[in-house]
């Protein structure tokens, strides 16, 4: 879904209009306006009970609601527009089965995580992590 939305016109305009007062060349900074765009501007909304659903970044963008999977989708459609390397990262907070979603994009060497249904600064992943899986775009 990525791949398709990350070409597609309202994605690459919301992206650009959110880092149009970032410093050119400034990735961390592009990053982090993304992640607190999303955050702030993205309702967190569950899936249907017992019902887990994907919805098109486009339409995340539209509606102004998601869930985790929703938005780190939002968020890798939003950075790819612009250049930025993703990819998604499933954990298991406490849990047997995975049970959340985040984005993360490659700022120089270094695979930085982007959450946007918690509160938590750019490059925070919680530490009680006991399962993690990694599906690059």
């Amino acid at each position: 879904m990525v791949e398709e939305a990350k070409t597609r016109l309202p994605i690459r305009k919301q992206a650009m209009a959110i880092v149009s007062a970032v410093p050119a060349k400034a990735y961390a900074a592009e990053a982090r306006a993304i992640q607190n765009w999303v955050r702030n501007h993205i309702r967190y909304t569950r899936d249907v009970r017992n019902v887990e659903t994907l919805t098109i970044p486009e339409k995340t963008l539209e509606h102004k609601q998601g869930d985790c999977d929703d938005q780190a989708m939002l968020v890798a459609a939003l950075l790819e527009s612009i250049g930025h390397p993703t990819r998604f990262r499933a954990i298991a907070c406490g849990a047997r089965h995975f049970n959340h979603v985040l984005t993360e994009t490659k700022i120089g060497p270094k695979w930085v995580t982007l959450e946007t249904t918690e509160n938590w600064p750019m490059g925070y992943c919680p530490p009680n992590v006991t399962k993690s899986m990694i599906e690059h775009n």
